[in-house]
């Protein structure tokens, strides 16, 4: 567990943007079982890999996008751990990665993006291949 006053711009980076933060598996359930329509749900991380490429491409790709997804989801990897392990539920059969990226319509999980591909594309790459993803998904 990382303290909070370390994580709290991590967490500011996603929910300024417009994501709803969830902290608990409750929380996780909450929000999936009442998905209508799109949801994008980022499993954020305190790595490098995070914030040097997975959450710029995420906003990159939501500020060119056309059209939004109706639910803009994230769960912290390494601090809220019941919520991520929720979440990660909703993404089987796809292995835990964080970060990872998962594209959701009513509430069938749709494409994912894993960290290998992070680490492959870099952030401008990697945004565009989200919102190609997403444009393919919810055009």
């Amino acid at each position: 567990m990382y303290p909070e006053e370390m994580v709290a711009p991590i967490r500011a980076d996603l929910t300024d943007v417009g994501f709803t933060e969830l902290t608990t598996s409750e929380e996780v359930v909450d929000h999936f079982e009442k998905i209508n329509g799109t949801a994008l749900l980022v499993i954020n991380s305190i790595c490098g890999c995070a914030a040097g490429m997975a959450r710029p491409a995420v906003k990159m790709a939501l500020t060119n996008a056309s059209k939004q997804p109706a639910h803009l989801f994230t769960v912290f990897a390494g601090v809220d751990m019941d919520a991520t392990s929720k979440a990660r539920e909703y993404t089987l059969p796809y292995p835990p990665s964080s970060p990872s990226i998962a594209l959701f319509k009513d509430f069938e999980l749709n494409s994912r993006l894993f960290i290998s591909s992070t680490r492959k594309f870099g952030s401008i790459n990697l945004g565009s291949n989200i919102l190609l993803i997403k444009n393919s998904v919810w055009g």
